[in-house]
């Protein structure tokens, strides 16, 4: 069987074609410039596979995801010029009459780890996925379906308490200050010091200060939503700033609630090379093909 998978990013769309066993066969990657020419790529290049069955996508947001709303499937008010109130999702299906899923792309690379957690046999009935990088998302999976009701979370944009030495430094978000975007994304290591995160050295203690407010993040998730486990990924996230990360919530949360060892609760992705969304998109088409 034949699944497709368009992971649609600000900067690129990762378009795949996989099968059942959500191993890719194809993959191409096909630059963001306006929503006419990207969607017009992308089905060009599923037009070349006749047996294609369902799809799965997972875009850049925000998006609309209740199916009673007039512009369900729509790209919304984003920030990302010429993509304002896109449709999507109508692009495509007008294009395949298949059964497609449209989601965010957090979700999907929520969903990929989710569905991998199972086949490694953890017990995950819950999870939720984080992407640090240029921007700050979160993903949740309770059950196997996604928290959504008036729209996907935005929970990059919690608010969080400040670490004293870094009281002075503005935030980067232009909506919130103190907001987790604002002080952990990878564009504050440029605002912070006029470097880039990957020349900012291991032992320098903005990497303390970021790991404190990953905790709080991790802190909140634990006891609002109580996974069985975080996953981080993106291009901030490593292991050795996820040690940083579990020192800080252990700290943080003071025993308070049972937690599983914090090497299997906090992690990072089971799925490498950044695979988790286009794993989860071939997950989500086959789900959608069998409804």
């Amino acid at each position: 069987m034949q699944l497709g998978s368009i992971e649609a990013g600000g900067t690129k769309f990762v378009c795949a074609i996989g099968n059942e066993d959500y191993r890719t066969l194809d993959k191409v990657r096909i630059p963001t410039t306006t929503s006419e020419e990207t969607l017009q790529r992308v089905v060009d290049y599923f037009k070349q596979y006749p047996d294609l069955k369902a799809i799965g996508i997972s875009s850049f947001g925000p998006l609309e995801l209740r199916h009673n709303a007039d512009n369900f499937g729509y790209i919304t008010n984003t920030p990302k010029p010429g993509w304002q109130n896109t449709d999507f999702y109508g692009t495509i299906k007008q294009a395949f009459d298949i059964p497609i899923a449209w989601t965010t792309d957090v979700n999907g690379s929520a969903y990929g780890e989710y569905v991998v957690s199972t086949l490694f046999n953890e017990k995950v009935d819950s999870l939720v996925y984080y992407t640090i990088g240029t921007g700050v998302g979160a993903g949740i999976v309770n059950n196997g379906e996604f928290m959504v009701s008036l729209g996907h979370p935005e929970m990059g944009h919690v608010y969080l308490k400040r670490h004293p030495e870094d009281l002075d430094f503005a935030g980067i978000c232009p909506y919130h200050n103190d907001c987790l975007e604002g002080l952990v994304a990878g564009p504050t290591f440029e605002a912070r010091l006029g470097i880039s995160g990957q020349d900012v050295p291991h032992d320098h203690k903005v990497w303390d200060i970021m790991a404190y407010y990953v905790a709080q993040a991790a802190i909140q998730t634990t006891l609002t939503i109580r996974p069985d486990k975080i996953v981080f990924g993106g291009g901030v996230v490593s292991e050795w700033f996820l040690d940083k990360v579990r020192a800080q919530f252990a700290e943080l949360l003071n025993d308070y609630v049972a937690v599983p060892p914090l090497e299997q609760y906090i992690t990072m992705p089971n799925v490498k090379e950044n695979g988790s969304a286009t794993l989860g998109d071939f997950a989500m088409a086959l789900k959608e093909y069998n409804r």
